[in-house]
């Protein structure tokens, strides 16, 4: 007998997110594991109400579902702001080691492709199933997992791509955040590096500063309504892109209308007040992820994944290892096989694995016990906002036309 199923409209779905964002920030603060290993609150919450709702399905007999069309509204706002953040003149300045930061990344994309397409082929699963544990989900994280599962469930075979690609979101995370110290102490203690002693870190607004911006419904609305335009100008373009045969999702189009936006129009109108690199925009880009996160995981029916979850660990214990070995052969000596390029293989740890937050953390955690490196926290950061979502795109694109 089919169970029976209950599908929650959008706006409870919205209202039940916004929930859940808040039961995972309770326990984050209350449970010392989920701060010391970096956690994202809107994934504690939303892993804890999809445990609850596969509860329901067991004890029950009930699948309970949602309507996400805010959901996917939230996903396009955010990487629309993190193309409004994006400026061409820091990649400039950011020098050599930016320029190798970029090209390393962009190569591992597509290695980490190869990896997850192998593994998949060798235990018997689908060719998609390896993309979705590989780029898809691990270096372009929880957002570009769920912005290609409804293609990729589409077109390629994979009904349960969504909870799939989700899991192995989650699951690098966790690894990200696990990896990025122990890779970091071992490449101290095998070489023998000198820090950058005098720096500073650029990490945080120091609380006493005079001049941080103060919030109010007019930035807020100034960020919104810039939003809005990248993201129809963005929807226009995914519409040229179509027409010529490049299917992307929306969330790329726009992200890539919002670099060109924000390096142009403050150029062309100066006297304007582009609201890029702003609190509001902060404030609108936090929100639209963690409650994307949120809506998202609290969605998954994880049941769907049971049968797949050893080949899935099977798949990811194989990206670690690939990831692990990059950095120690490739990444590190390339970078310089100094303090900085020390710091940031912890920070490409957590970033090939995992997001641009957990990067961060790993990063801090080395600079706090053993020195500053300030260009670290400039450098990985700008390599997530430009190129990476837009180059993960297409090679996404290619391994699932294989």
């Amino acid at each position: 007998m089919d169970a029976e199923i209950f599908t929650a409209a959008d706006f409870l779905a919205y209202t039940l997110g916004i929930i859940v964002y808040f039961v995972g920030m309770s326990l984050t603060d209350r449970i010392r594991f989920l701060r010391d290993y970096n956690i994202p609150e809107p994934v504690t919450g939303g892993l804890l109400a999809s445990l609850a709702i596969l509860g329901v399905y067991l004890a029950f007999d009930v699948a309970i579902g949602f309507e996400l069309e805010t959901r996917d509204r939230l996903l396009v706002y955010f990487f629309t702001a993190i193309g409004l953040n994006a400026r061409l003149s820091d990649l400039v300045s950011g020098g050599r080691p930016l320029l190798v930061l970029l090209i390393l990344t962009l190569g591992f994309i597509f290695m980490q492709n190869i990896v997850g397409v192998g593994a998949a082929t060798l235990i018997g699963q689908p060719a998609a199933v390896g993309v979705l544990a590989g780029s898809a989900s691990l270096i372009g994280g929880h957002g570009t997992a769920i912005a290609w599962a409804p293609e990729i469930a589409a077109h390629n075979g994979v009904p349960n791509a969504l909870e799939i690609g989700v899991a192995a979101a989650t699951l690098g995370l966790v690894m990200a955040s696990l990896l990025g110290g122990p890779i970091a102490k071992f490449l101290l203690a095998r070489n023998g590096v000198s820090k950058d002693v005098g720096e500073v870190p650029v990490v945080g607004i120091p609380h006493d500063r005079e001049d941080v911006e103060q919030i109010n419904h007019i930035n807020i609305m100034s960020v919104i309504l810039t939003l809005h335009i990248a993201i129809i100008a963005g929807w226009f373009m995914n519409i040229g892109f179509s027409e010529i045969g490049l299917k992307l999702p929306l969330f790329v189009s726009c992200l890539l209308a919002a670099i060109i936006l924000s390096n142009t129009v403050p150029h062309l109108l100066p006297k304007l007040k582009w609201p890029a690199r702003t609190k509001a925009l902060a404030l609108i880009s936090d929100f639209s992820l963690g409650l994307f996160i949120a809506m998202s995981l609290m969605s998954m029916q994880l049941w769907t994944i049971a049968g797949l979850a050893g080949p899935l660990l099977i798949i990811l214990a194989a990206q670690a290892a690939a990831a692990v070995a990059f950095i120690l052969l490739v990444f590190f000596p390339l970078m310089g096989r100094d303090y900085q390029a020390i710091v940031l293989s912890s920070g490409f740890a957590g970033f090939s694995l995992g997001a641009t937050p957990t990067a961060i953390a790993n990063m801090t955690a080395v600079t706090k016990s053993h020195g500053p490196s300030p260009k670290a926290f400039i450098i990985l950061p700008l390599v997530g906002a430009f190129f990476v979502d837009i180059t993960n795109a297409f090679a996404i694109q290619i391994f699932l036309s294989l």
